[in-house]
């Protein structure tokens, strides 16, 4: 799995309540320089239709929205996802919707492809996550993995305050999960981007995210574009909390 940090951070993580619903503090921002070249470099490169589709599969599992997650998700599978990707996506974001959202959305998509094989379409499958060695240190691993995210190392006081969630985000969201490397980490930051921008009143997890998916290599331009789509698939709030939460990272990235 290949992951690129283009950015430090300046302050601590906000991050995913593990088992029910997105959980944080305020957004660390990237470095002035680092958030310019994400401004202008590839500004002529659009996000493609497999990554667009992404953004309103998560946005209406979030919102619960199941005809309208069906719709997408046929979109997805048409733009290029495959099964085992499509899977991941539902499967990552219990983490930030909680259990019931995801399983509900999980069954949605057994009845789309199920449908989808009624009408003659054969879905890929996708290639299954590389195995993790036995015996491999999840905590060592997650923790790698969430700093490489971060830019830096996750330091908040609410982690003092309850250890029990810094352990479960370190060993199983950044460890058992971002470790699956069936699904890039671009994705999995458009992903989670959908997600929260559908949810009113986490803003301040919108923002940290957007600031995260810099940090792998997508643009302002690109994540301005996630708002676009989630405007055209008739999320318009969700589209506005995704541009104000943008602006507002990157005019903090400048100071």
């Amino acid at each position: 799995m290949s992951n690129t940090t283009h950015a430090r951070r300046k302050s601590p993580l906000a991050w995913a309540l593990i088992a029910t619903i997105a959980l944080g503090l305020a957004p660390p921002f990237a470095s002035a320089a680092a958030a310019a070249e994400n401004t202008t470099a590839s500004s002529g490169q659009a996000l493609s239709a497999k990554q667009q589709s992404i953004v309103p599969i998560a946005a209406e599992m979030a919102a619960g929205n199941l005809p309208r997650l069906n719709a997408a998700l046929n979109r997805g599978l048409d733009a290029g996802l495959s099964v085992n990707e499509s899977k991941e996506i539902l499967v990552q974001l219990y983490a930030y919707t909680g259990f019931p959202r995801s399983l509900n959305a999980l069954s949605e998509l057994m009845k789309v492809l199920d449908a989808r094989k009624q009408r003659g379409i054969h879905d890929p499958a996708g290639r299954e996550p590389t195995p993790i060695s036995a015996g491999s240190d999840m905590l060592t691993l997650g923790t790698a993995n969430q700093t490489k995210l971060l830019g830096q190392p996750a330091r908040a006081a609410l982690y003092e305050f309850a250890p029990t969630i810094d352990d479960f985000l370190k060993r199983h969201l950044f460890g058992d999960l971002f470790a699956r490397d069936n699904l890039d980490w671009q994705s999995r930051e458009l992903a989670t981007v959908g997600a929260l921008a559908a949810m009113p009143g986490v803003e301040s997890q919108l923002q940290a995210h957007l600031g995260f998916s810099m940090n792998v290599g997508l643009t302002a331009g690109q994540l301005r574009e996630v708002a676009q789509v989630l405007a055209q698939a008739g999320d318009v709030d969700a589209a506005a909390r995704t541009r104000t939460a943008l602006e507002k990272h990157l005019a903090g990235a400048k100071r």
